[in-house]
C-alpha cells in the first residue's frame, strides 16, 4: 500500500515519543522547582539583569510578556522577555531561567560564532520547515530527482540550524551558572536545583533534533526507494 509509511513509524514515531518525554521533563522539573523559593527572595527580572550587569550590557532591556514558559530573548529588540511567573517570581527555576535568557544576551552582545553561524542558516531553515519535505515527495511522485534533492537540501537546514542551536542553548546556561555562581545569586545547595531546571530545559532541543534527523532520514529513504 503506496501511503503505508513504514519508515515513519520505525523511525519517527520512537523520536516523537522520546520527544513528548522529554518535554513532560521540563515540565515537570520547572514546577518542582517553581515552588522552591530562592533563599535571598531574587526575582527573574533583578537575577536576569544581574547577568546583564556582570557582562556589562546596557542596551538590553528586561521585560514581561504573557504566557507560561514563553520567556526568550528578542535580539532585533534587545529585550529579554520573561513569562509572569518568571519576571515577578522568586522561584529556583525563575532565576535559573531569567538568567538562561540573560546568557543569549550576552552571547549576542559577543558575538558568540554559533549565534551567527545559526542565524545565517535561519533563513533557508524556515523555509526547509515549511515547504521541504512537500518539495522533497513532489519531486518523488512526479520522477523529478532535482525537486527531490532540493526538498532534501531544504529539509537538511532544519536538520543543521538545530543541531548549531545545541551549542548555543548548552553555552547559555554555562553563562547563567557561571554568574549565578560568582556573584552569590543562590546559595551553593541551590544552584544543583537550577541546574535541573535547565538540563530538563536542554534535552528538549536534543529530543527535537532527533525527531529532524529522523525525519530526515525517513525522506532520504523515502525518495530513493523508487530512484
Amino acid at each position: 500500500m503506496i501511503w503505508y509509511d513504514y519508515y515513519y513509524l520505525i523511525l519517527v514515531v520512537p523520536a516523537l515519543l522520546i520527544s513528548l518525554i522529554a518535554q513532560a521533563n521540563v515540565k515537570k522539573a520547572y514546577s518542582s522547582m517553581a515552588k522552591i523559593q530562592n533563599a535571598k527572595r531574587l526575582t527573574g527580572e533583578e537575577a536576569a539583569k544581574r547577568v546583564l550587569r556582570f557582562y556589562n550590557i546596557n542596551n538590553v532591556q528586561v521585560h514581561m510578556t504573557q504566557g507560561k514558559l514563553t520567556d526568550h530573548y528578542d535580539p532585533r529588540s534587545n529585550v529579554i522577555r520573561l513569562s509572569p511567573e518568571v519576571f515577578s517570581g522568586t522561584s529556583i527555576a525563575s532565576v535559573g531561567i531569567a538568567c538562561h535568557e540573560a546568557g543569549h544576551a550576552a552571547q549576542h552582545a559577543q558575538s558568540y560564532a554559533p549565534i551567527k553561524m545559526r542565524n545565517a542558516v535561519l533563513p533557508v531553515a524556515n523555509l526547509g520547515s515549511s515547504v521541504g519535505f512537500t518539495v522533497a515527495i513532489l519531486g518523488y511522485f512526479m520522477g523529478l530527482d532535482i525537486l527531490v534533492s532540493v526538498g532534501v537540501i531544504l529539509f537538511a537546514a532544519v536538520v543543521l540550524f538545530q543541531l548549531i542551536t545545541l551549542p548555543v542553548e548548552f553555552n547559555a546556561s554555562s553563562r547563567a551558572l557561571k554568574v549565578i555562581g560568582e556573584t552569590d545569586m543562590l546559595y551553593d545547595e541551590e544552584i544543583p536545583k537550577a541546574k535541573k531546571v535547565l538540563r530538563a530545559a536542554a534535552l528538549t532541543y536534543v529530543a527535537s533534533l532527533l525527531v529532524s534527523v529522523m525525519s530526515l532520514v525517513r525522506l532520504i529513504l523515502r525518495t530513493n526507494r523508487r530512484r
